[in-house]
């Protein structure tokens, strides 16, 4: 047991390590870090680096040929596999957090046509490529419909830090782009109940059952919303009074079990990881656990990542390499079209169209995912997941290469815009400064995002390592609110539309935080 526990310790620093120094290089090149993350684990892998004997250690990622006395299905150990499972549904968890349940409701009908082309569309074509270069018999098969569920998915994540870095959370094709994407998550983790409870059965089922695979699916699903809007509020106010981070504890713990519970019911765990997180992400308990579990997240999600990459097999993926450009290929049409068609029925010009198309287009950390819950569940090969890997990789760097130019055509994409629509941001101006004292600009922080909170704004994103927070008001999808850190100073973006709120946001602030530390306030 020693043994077994260094040689893991030792595993969980190299990838950590690695994970980092790579995600770092991909940040510092404008891409996700999750590109960075997917490729270290590719290159220190079992079917890489990690296959060679260095001295003292000798090989350090092994191919695992045996578990329990029975075959392996995976490259790597049991115990590394798992923990980076942990992983995953503290990112579903996180995922479910910054899910605006207000916002996503408001205008997720206007969303509705554009996150079932980008379900629709991608999901028959993954399919049907599936079948076509011989990898599935039918377009039921649980092969072909595995890879169709990994191709409707969308990087909420992903996406959403593209438009936010360009000032465009709060345009008629951001609030559209953001909303769809939740939606083809909600439907995508959907599809996936219905392809494991289906592989689980054999692929031998009548329409009837899986008319009743649906029922539990969604039976299982409406009854954790139903139970977390009856009760989710009075829980967090229940915790909020609790001594230290008990809070945080219990709510992990609450989506460990919620998740542990889906699996049972034939779901996947992230599944009820995200769920979980949908459910408090109306509650005051929301930004407190967002500010606390982003730091687990730096450490246990890059294993994650990494761990994704180390079950690639270069030979198996280059033996596939033609099926893998022409699935990445569909993945492309799926959501430009799928996406981009339903956009223009509803109000948007070309542009706009093109600007969600292109929006929806990376996979990222979804399509992870659901292809490692595949692979491990033995319904895809190691050419499949090879390929969903390239497909991911290939999607998630062209979003923002194209999104970005398209958003700087000095034009409006809906067919009439109104005339108060806001054409720019206001200029990016410091408003605040405490040389004296660190923790009164957290202690202003808090108390202005408490203001605005009070003031209608939900909190969109919270990111505690760049000191980036970002609101959107409940009413007027318009009015969109940026604050971040830089040193020692705040600075704030808004739309124009809320700039009487946000003045007095910043004046709320002072007041609220002149009355704690009086002292500390220049």
């Amino acid at each position: 047991m020693t043994e077994l526990l260094t040689e893991f310790t030792l595993q969980l620093a190299v990838i950590l390590l690695v994970a980092k120094i790579f995600g770092e290089i991909f940040e510092r090149m404008g891409q996700s870090s999750v590109l960075g993350e997917l490729i270290a684990g590719m290159v220190i892998g079992p079917y890489a680096l990690g296959s060679l004997n260095l001295p003292f250690f000798g090989k350090l990622f092994p191919i695992a040929e045996q578990v329990g006395g029975h075959a392996a299905t995976l490259p790597v150990s049991p115990e590394l596999y798992v923990f980076a499972q942990i992983g995953a549904v503290i990112l579903l968890f996180l995922v479910g957090l910054e899910t605006n349940a207000k916002m996503f409701m408001k205008y997720g009908v206007k969303a509705l046509g554009v996150a079932l082309g980008g379900v629709l569309l991608p999901f028959f074509l993954g399919a049907w490529g599936t079948v076509m270069f011989g990898f599935a018999d039918t377009l039921f098969s649980p092969t072909a419909l595995f890879m169709g569920a990994i191709m409707t998915a969308t990087s909420v994540g992903i996406t959403a830090r593209v438009l936010s870095d360009i000032f465009k959370l709060d345009t008629s094709e951001g609030v559209t782009v953001l909303a769809a994407a939740v939606m083809d998550d909600v439907l995508g983790i959907l599809v996936l109940a219905l392809v494991l409870s289906l592989n689980a059965t054999g692929g031998n089922v009548s329409w009837g059952e899986l008319g009743l695979i649906g029922l539990k699916a969604v039976g299982f699903m409406g009854a954790v919303v139903i139970l977390g809007i009856l009760f989710a509020k009075k829980l967090s106010r229940m915790l909020l009074k609790l001594q230290g981070k008990t809070y945080l504890a219990v709510a992990v713990a609450l989506c460990f079990l919620i998740a542990a519970l889906a699996e049972e019911f034939g779901l996947a765990m992230i599944i009820g990881a995200y769920l979980t997180g949908i459910i408090l992400s109306v509650t005051e308990l929301r930004h407190q656990l967002e500010e606390k579990l982003v730091w687990v997240s730096h450490v246990i999600v890059p294993i994650f990542f990494a761990v994704m990459g180390m079950l690639v097999d270069f030979k198996a993926m280059m033996a596939a390499v033609t099926f893998g450009l022409v699935i990445t290929l569909f993945a492309i049409i799926g959501k430009v079209v799928g996406c981009g068609l339903p956009a223009l029925f509803s109000g948007f010009n070309f542009l706009g169209a093109s600007r969600i198309g292109f929006g929806m287009l990376p996979r990222g950390e979804v399509a992870l995912i659901v292809a490692g819950v595949g692979l491990a569940a033995g319904v895809i090969n190691q050419e499949v997941f090879g390929v969903s890997i390239m497909m991911t990789i290939i999607t998630t760097l062209m979003a923002p290469l194209i999104l970005v130019p398209l958003f700087k055509i000095n034009k409006s994409g809906l067919r009439s815009a109104p005339v108060d629509q806001p054409s720019a941001q206001t200029v990016v101006e410091p408003y605040f400064n405490w040389d004296n004292a660190e923790n009164a600009l957290d202690l202003f922080q808090e108390n202005l995002s408490v203001a605005l909170q009070e003031a209608g704004y939900n909190l969109l994103r919270s990111e505690g390592e760049d000191r980036i927070m970002e609101f959107a008001n409940s009413a007027d999808p318009a009015k969109i609110i940026s604050v971040r850190r830089q040193d020692k100073q705040l600075f704030m973006d808004c739309s124009k539309p809320a700039v009487p709120d946000a003045k007095l946001a910043i004046t709320a602030g002072q007041n609220r935080s002149v009355s704690l530390v009086s002292g500390f306030v220049s």
